[in-house]
């Protein structure tokens, strides 16, 4: 079953109060009654496997049986600047890259990008691209949801990035290394950002912006993919590469877990 996110506010040391959408999610639509297992993640680092104790008017509380502390992360936070997508493409973006384990989306608005986002309708655009973020972190039992922040122009992303951060600039019909062998940094201090045009490619001045700002240049071989096939495939294969797609470690199976009496598993 997937891993449902609360707020760290709802949990006390024995219990878990949930209300609002997630309620009437999980009471109406999966039908879920007292007695039955859900896990919860708090997207701070927790899981906990409870089990339904009471539904009662507006609250569910269930009763935590085990927590689970995430694993220490011993790779580079990814990051995704995707210029913005036509259509629904950009929403199937951010779905595939959370279920990939992406950290953060930044909505690029690109020279030629197709779409372009009026103000007044910014605010419910984010709330619709946080709300498919929310439900791909679940079902993919995800350990947080990943940010998804206010689109920017390509100048303000490269212009504002953490320190001790590579990035990397996919091209196409122009030189650059093969994703498959960039040197990738292993530490776990680093951030990894992985920068992807539109439908119609970055523009000339855009190029030229990325090169002085010192980008590394990244291709996918000679053919032409979509701009949300180039997306996915780029990050499966940096996942892959900092092994985040390869079998389960023995830490990461182990979870630190330990039961409500204090006793590990």
């Amino acid at each position: 079953m997937a891993v449902f996110f609360i707020q760290p506010e709802q949990v006390t040391s024995s219990t878990i109060s949930i209300g609002g959408q997630l309620l009437a999610h999980l009471r109406d639509s999966l039908r879920l009654t007292t007695g039955e297992t859900v896990w919860f993640g708090d997207g701070a680092g927790h899981r906990y496997r409870t089990e339904i104790v009471m539904i009662a008017g507006q609250t569910m509380t269930a009763r935590i049986l085990e927590v689970h502390t995430q694993p220490l992360r011993c790779t580079p936070l990814l990051l995704l600047g995707q210029a913005i997508l036509k259509g629904e493409k950009f929403e199937w973006v951010i779905q595939k890259a959370t279920e990939l384990g992406i950290h953060t989306i930044t909505p690029i608005q690109s020279e030629q990008s197709v779409v372009r986002l009026r103000p007044e309708r910014l605010a419910g655009q984010l709330a619709r691209w946080s709300r498919i973020a929310l439900e791909a972190a679940q079902q993919s039992e995800q350990w947080a949801v990943p940010t998804i922040t206010p689109p920017r122009s390509l100048k303000e992303v490269i212009s504002t990035l953490p320190p001790h951060t590579i990035s990397l600039f996919l091209v196409e019909r122009q030189e650059g290394m093969g994703l498959s062998a960039v040197p990738l940094p292993p530490d776990a201090r680093t951030t990894i950002l992985l920068l992807i045009g539109p439908e119609g490619g970055w523009s000339k001045e855009e190029v030229l912006m990325a090169r002085q700002a010192g980008c590394t240049f990244i291709t996918l071989g000679p053919a032409i993919l979509r701009a949300e096939t180039a997306a996915i495939t780029a990050i499966s294969i940096l996942q892959s590469r900092l092994g985040n797609l390869g079998p389960v470690s023995p830490a990461q199976q182990r979870h630190d877990s330990k039961t409500t009496d204090g006793s590990f598993k």
